[in-house]
């Protein structure tokens, strides 16, 4: 891989949302007293009358964006994933997916990468929660282009989605200009015949860069991109599998119910294999540094390789 060029996928989030905002005049902001972390912050410079800050109340804040969208605005809600998927839950399902409305939930800082925040403010449930839930998209890009893009795609598209983005800064995966998200189709970023990697988020670089270890071990890995969790591209995932004959799932979320949980379902239905999951077990975060905390939960390169490697073998 080339030379790690690192962009906040939250500050782009926030710019792509005031870049947006020029030309779609729908679109609002709710924001629940986090704009500085959930980089919202760059839509209300730009669009004070358009954005609105709801404090310390989910429930409010989703509630009003319920409201707002049957007007013909197009509202935003962020705040911590663990907020949104907690704390708001309820206002989610009976107000906005039940109904079917136009609104998008963004949440930030997910995962154990939130780090010294701890147990608390790791949100490692919520894909599950969120992919329950009928009527609503679930997204987890790796990287700022494809943040961006997946933006500009939700700002289009009628009904609830919910994007789950991270605190750390992420590498650039995607060439800007290049790189067209799709929400029907996973990504094949490198090809392989011994395993087939499944992972999206910001494990898609980790899981490249263990491609890179293995590959110099003989061992040549399929990397499969899969930013949409629901509804999950099954054709891509199966067909891989079927040519490597192993699954491996990694995500920065418990192995219950997230991208894991969906592929294990997936391929039940479609091609039975043995599947090895990786991710948080049924256990709370800890806190810690981000880097810290990759480690410890097995999460880099070197220890995902070492996973990979003896799963194979």
């Amino acid at each position: 891989m080339t030379e790690v060029i690192k962009k906040s996928a939250r500050g782009e989030y926030g710019l792509t949302l005031a870049d947006i905002g020029k030309t779609n005049k729908n679109i609002v902001v709710i924001d629940c007293d986090l704009s500085g972390s959930t980089m919202t912050k760059y839509f209300k410079a730009a669009f004070p009358d358009r954005f609105f800050n709801a404090g310390i109340a989910e429930q409010d804040a989703v509630t009003t964006a319920v409201g707002l969208s049957t007007t013909g605005k197009i509202p935003f809600v962020s705040t911590f994933a663990v907020f949104a998927s907690g704390r708001a839950w309820e206002q989610i399902r009976n107000g906005v997916c039940y109904s079917n409305f136009n609104v998008k939930i963004v949440a930030t800082h997910c995962g154990i990468t939130v780090g010294e925040d701890g147990a608390s403010h790791q949100a490692l449930e919520d894909v599950a929660i969120m992919r329950a839930i009928p009527n609503m998209t679930v997204i987890a890009p790796s990287d700022a282009t494809e943040v961006r893009e997946v933006i500009k795609w939700a700002a289009e598209y009628k009904g609830p989605v919910y994007v789950r983005i991270s605190r750390a800064n992420l590498p650039l995966i995607f060439k800007e200009g290049e790189y067209k998200f799709n929400p029907e189709k996973a990504v094949i970023m490198k090809e392989g015949k011994d395993a087939t990697v499944i992972t999206n988020g910001e494990m898609t670089y980790e899981a490249l860069k263990a491609s890179e270890i293995l590959t110099k071990a003989g061992i040549e890995i399929e990397v499969v991109h899969v930013p949409v969790v629901k509804p999950l591209d099954k054709e891509t995932i199966t067909a891989s599998v079927k040519k490597t004959g192993k699954a491996v799932t990694i995500e920065n979320h418990s192995i219950i119910g997230g991208l894991g949980g969906a592929v294990c379902e997936a391929l039940c239905e479609n091609y039975p294999a043995k599947v090895l999951r990786i991710g948080t077990n049924d256990e709370f975060g800890q806190s810690g540094t981000a880097e810290e905390l990759m480690e410890y939960y097995g999460f880099t390169a070197n220890k995902l390789a070492e996973k990979i490697k003896g799963y194979i073998r």
